[in-house]
């Protein structure tokens, strides 16, 4: 199984690119969305944690069966310090379930 996530990414005229990467973000309302692939062929998308958040969301996508997906939100607490600052930081590495 490969992290790898294959894209396609396509310009107002319809041009298309195709290309691979394992994490990638969207901006969104100002925050970036990642989108990523995490163990048994889980889609995770979530946001990361900013400075004074104190929890985050992410959205796992599951597949089940043919056609059939199962979504779960996920809301957790930020890893905050002292200082009220969030100190976990999601990477390609981070393997949250």
């Amino acid at each position: 199984m490969s992290d790898a996530l294959q894209l396609i990414l396509e310009d107002t005229d319809g041009t298309q690119l195709e290309t691979s990467c394992t994490r990638f973000a969207v901006m969104w309302q100002g925050k970036e969305v990642w989108i990523q692939q995490v163990g048994n062929n889980q889609l995770m998308i979530g946001v990361d944690v900013a400075e004074g958040d104190t929890e985050y969301a992410n959205l796992v996508l599951r597949p089940l069966a043919t056609n059939l997906v199962s979504l779960e939100l996920e809301i957790e607490p930020a890893d905050v310090d002292e200082d009220g600052v969030a100190g976990h930081v999601h990477g390609p590495d981070c393997n949250h379930d």
